[in-house]
């Protein structure tokens, strides 16, 4: 086997205080496609750059491959000493390597060679700057969240683009669906240490939960071990005091090895301030038109949206997303047109740029507008430094400025902030920038106990998914300026919108084939197997269920181990089994129900 491309072995690395890296490893061999992945603030893009030769670290092993070449896409590159996006682009190449490539991949993104970088936007810069890594085509590509600030549209090319790339892949991302439809390794960067799945993002999170559960066990264990031995040194056997001296000594080891234990950093706790609810219709725009100049970014728009809908707005940079928020809020006039809004309206908003966040600006004062160190939360006084714990922030940072944050950390701050004020209409412009996949999950799980109305945009396909009940996006097939509300999450509008662009043509010829829709209309009955399933499965659920419960109260008891070793591991295999089953069972139910609702409608 050859050597590979990159190794890094034993890195270390300390900026005062806790190691940020305490022995972390990466192998990267040819064609490899790793996702590097971790919480914000567990040293990636440290790591990363350590991988490229940017950062030394104090102490481990960089080999890397005689001749292999690496190009790094950092997440906030300057090009103020570019005069167009050609040279940006250009500058990345070195000698010995084929220009051919930059006029093809500026042109396939979108970018006018002669454009000025300096002052375009976050996206535009972004594209410029993945061309300028892909275009020298190294052999080893490290990608630093990537995706970010770019459109769907561009998100799927850069995957194509990637997937048929020669080059071995390090990419740090929070977008799952490009994860898991890229890479075939991950390296899990967790309090300092790296651990290896040699399966792709898709398999990451079950094996995540796996190892953190049974580090939680294995935890559990060394308590209970030094209950037991601190009980044997106070009132065992004493006749041989070289044996007590040497238990003694295992205790201390025992203690140290708790003290020196790291546990996995606690996830957001995100909770909604929420306002008294508003009106049933929240927002209804009528024939709504607005142009700049002579390009239409809404055309004829009608648009109903009722409290607890969630709306997402999806499309490519530059298809006036924003600009179609503002006339809905009605911070703009339209063209032509009619907005009404409903009775009760309390809207918060969180715009993309952030650009509230002032880094001169201390973390608490941002939280507080300068106000004291109070603030009110459902109704309640909180102190704070309590609420921006809840969001994962120390003491010490509350008291930082803003300038000192990670982009995680403004995403987790700027989230913090707007989340506090009571609202009743949510309006969330890619609110995933920056945050990790644990902080997105509970900002799902938020957003899901919200009672209001929410109004998201975003480029996230997964959490478009898990999240909004409809999709309003361009269908310039319809005209410039038309925009069409799809049912359903960022899929199913795929799936309606590539079905509705389906040639008409090809529908004559399938109605010769008789045979398929005979078959289906033959087909307008659940079989007696999956009928009884249907039949039989809630009471299934329902058992499974109070199994579940108490195997759970059984786990509950703290001294159960010890009492009783073998009820506790019966417990535990009878929890997880149960679980397992239960899941299983939900997801057969639910595939039979849909089963049934589609040959009955």
């Amino acid at each position: 086997m050859a050597a590979p491309l990159l190794s890094l072995k034993d890195i270390r690395l300390t900026f005062g205080g806790t190691p940020l890296l305490n022995g972390a490893e990466m192998v990267v061999h040819d064609g490899a496609k790793i996702a590097l992945v971790g919480r914000n603030g567990s040293g990636k893009s440290t790591f990363l750059k350590i991988a490229a030769g940017i950062v030394e670290a104090d102490s481990g092993e960089r080999t890397v491959r005689s001749g292999t070449t690496f190009h790094y896409l950092e997440q906030d590159p300057d090009f103020s000493a570019y005069a167009t996006a050609e040279d940006v682009v250009m500058g990345g190449l070195s000698p010995t390597d084929d220009p051919g490539e930059v006029g093809r991949l500026l042109a396939e993104l979108g970018i006018d060679p002669s454009a000025d970088p300096k002052p375009l936007s976050g996206g535009e810069k972004r594209r410029i700057a993945i061309a300028r890594t892909l275009a020298p085509q190294p052999e080893v590509l490290l990608l630093d969240e990537p995706t970010n600030h770019l459109d769907l549209d561009t998100i799927l090319w850069l995957e194509s683009e990637l997937k048929r790339s020669r080059s071995a892949l390090v990419v740090i991302s929070h977008d799952r669906r490009f994860l898991d439809n890229l890479t075939t390794e991950t390296v899990w960067l967790d309090r300092g240490e790296t651990r290896h799945l040699n399966e792709g993002f898709k398999a990451f999170e079950s094996w995540r939960d796996k190892v953190l559960e049974e580090e939680e066990l294995a935890a559990h264990k060394l308590d209970r071990k030094i209950v037991r031995e601190e009980h044997w040194l106070r009132f065992g056997v004493t006749a041989r005091r070289k044996r007590n001296v040497r238990r003694l000594a295992q205790l201390g080891d025992l203690r140290r090895q708790r003290a020196e234990r790291r546990g996995p950093q606690g996830a957001v706790d995100l909770t909604v301030s929420e306002a008294e609810a508003s009106g049933k219709q929240v927002i209804e725009a009528k024939g709504l038109s607005f142009s700049y100049g002579d390009r239409a970014i809404v055309t004829g728009l009608d648009l109903k949206l009722n409290r607890g809908d969630r709306l997402g707005i999806v499309g490519p940079n530059g298809a006036g997303k924003t600009t179609l928020l503002k006339l809905l809020l009605g911070q703009m006039e339209p063209d032509e047109g009619m907005v009404r809004h409903g009775t009760k309206l309390e809207i918060i908003g969180l715009d993309q740029e952030r650009a509230g966040l002032k880094d001169t600006t201390r973390l608490m004062d941002a939280l507080t507008e300068g106000r004291g160190d109070q603030i009110t939360i459902g109704g309640q006084p909180r102190h704070a430094l309590s609420y921006l714990k809840d969001f994962l922030f120390s003491p010490e940072q509350a008291r930082q400025p803003i300038g000192a944050l990670s982009g995680g950390e403004r995403g987790r701050l700027a989230l913090a902030i707007a989340l506090a004020k009571p609202s009743n209409l949510l309006v969330l412009d890619e609110p995933t920038n920056d945050l990790d996949l644990e902080t997105l999950d509970v900002l799902e799980e938020a957003l899901a106990n919200y009672q209001g109305t929410l109004m998201l945009v975003s480029h996230d396909r997964d959490f478009l998914d898990r999240v909004v009940t409809s999709v309003l996006t361009p269908v310039p097939e319809e005209g410039p300026g038309r925009w069409r509300e799809y049912p359903g999450g960022y899929a199913d509008m795929a799936r309606q919108r590539k079905d509705m662009l389906k040639p008409k043509e090809s529908a004559p010829k399938a109605e010769k084939k008789a045979s398929p829709p005979a078959r289906r209309k033959s087909s307008g009955k659940l079989s007696f197997k999956d009928k009884h399933a249907l039949e039989t499965l809630p009471a299934r659920m329902e058992e499974l269920s109070a199994e579940i419960a108490t195997h759970e109260a059984a786990l509950a008891d703290p001294d159960l181990f010890t009492k009783d070793p073998d009820a506790f591991d019966k417990a535990q295999k009878g929890l997880a089994a149960a679980q397992e089953a239960l899941e299983a069972a939900e997801e057969q139910w639910l595939e039979l129900e849909m089963k049934r609702e589609e040959l009955e409608g």
